[in-house]
């Protein structure tokens, strides 16, 4: 069942907080239900589970519309600008932001749907690879100063996406220094701005990333199993 799977997921988190001396309460386990059927979704919402990540935006607004019960919706995907109006009202929390120019156009559909403040999350790409969005780490202090200008876009942490490694240690060095960097931003003070979310580590590596701090895992596989691309 869905729920053992997610239950050894909430089981390793808190192991891995355990080794770390951290309160497992500071660790939200987001279930990744990209190209997954809403019956999966529902069958979670049933336990209790909350948390969803979506890659795409019209999946995000369909299962949106179509789920009995609300969830909280997270977008970790990459986000187009021009898709904005689609989920900025649905999505609780948005991961992927990774430019000046589409914390603006949040800033903007956020007025024209009467939303006060939409949380959000600067993207990071630490390892520098061309595969991967977010920002480069010389551009996060200048990105999030200018952002945190937007008065209806709040900041509320980072987001990673670590290389794929055969070894989860291998990430370890790339999850620590994203955890410097929240602290480094803290001590910055910038208005409109709070550290409270690291958003980092998948299914091959959550247990490193919750020892170096992750406050959020996106996992996908390691709960509803390989992911079918062919739906």
């Amino acid at each position: 069942m869905l729920i053992d799977q997610y239950n050894q997921v909430k089981k390793n988190v808190q192991e891995a907080c355990k080794r770390a001396g951290r309160d497992p309460r500071e660790v939200t386990i987001i279930a990744v239900s990209k190209t997954k059927p809403l019956s999966m979704i529902e069958e979670l919402r049933k336990e209790k589970v909350m948390d969803f990540g979506e890659n795409k935006v019209q999946e995000l607004k369909e299962k949106y519309e179509q789920i009995s019960w609300p969830v909280r919706w997270h977008l970790i995907g990459h986000l187009q600008t021009n898709k904005v109006k689609y989920i900025v009202d649905k999505a609780a929390l948005i991961h992927s932001v990774d430019s000046l120019k589409l914390a603006k156009q949040i800033d903007k559909e956020a007025v024209k749907h009467n939303i006060t403040e939409v949380p959000v999350l600067v993207q990071v790409n630490f390892a520098h690879e061309d595969t991967k969005f977010g920002l480069d780490t010389s551009e996060v202090m200048e990105t999030i100063q200018e952002i945190s200008t937007l008065p209806h876009v709040k900041i509320k942490g980072l987001m990673q996406i670590a290389p794929f490694v055969e070894n989860p240690e291998e990430n370890r060095p790339y999850f620590a220094a994203m955890k410097q960097l929240s602290v480094d931003i803290k001590e910055k003070n910038f208005d409109n701005v709070d550290m409270s979310i690291l958003s980092m580590g998948m299914t091959n590596d959550y247990e490193i990333a919750v020892e170096e701090g992750s406050t959020m895992v996106r996992v996908g596989t390691g709960i509803f199993g390989e992911r079918n691309y062919n739906i």
